[in-house]
């Protein structure tokens, strides 16, 4: 059965998508910690990133890079922090969280944002890529 993350990439259900390339997606969690908050993902469905071949896993940490620095550039920030919990969504990705302290990495507190509020944010960050 495919993961909400594959129904993503093939288009089933919709995201604020930031960053998309032949092999990896980016876009914002729906949940987020904190504005800009965006998750990575190799489009091939592969529930633990370990798992991933090596070249897929260089890969999402190249693509993660480049969207971390674009985050960094269009929401203000102290820094955005990456971490791989993996535990709710049965495939690899990776969350890139700007951080204002280490309270936004905890996954305690939760931003609500309006779809607009969305919007604007991953607009924001593709104009930075």
């Amino acid at each position: 059965m495919a993961s909400i993350f594959t129904k993503i990439v093939n288009g089933e259900i919709p995201c604020y998508k930031v960053a998309e390339n032949e092999d990896f997606l980016a876009f914002l969690d729906v949940n987020p910690n904190t504005k800009g908050h965006t998750l990575c993902i190799p489009k091939k469905e592969v529930d633990k990133i370990f798992d991933l071949d090596e070249a897929t896993y260089s890969g999402l940490m190249r693509f993660s890079r480049q969207v971390a620095i674009a985050i960094e550039k269009a929401i203000p920030c102290n820094r955005v922090g990456i971490t791989v919990i993996g535990l709710e969504v049965p495939h690899a990705h990776v969350h890139l969280i700007p951080l204002h302290s280490m309270e936004d990495a905890r996954f305690i507190q939760k931003e609500k944002l309006s779809v607009e509020e969305f919007k604007d944010i991953a607009e924001a960050i593709k104009l930075q890529l």
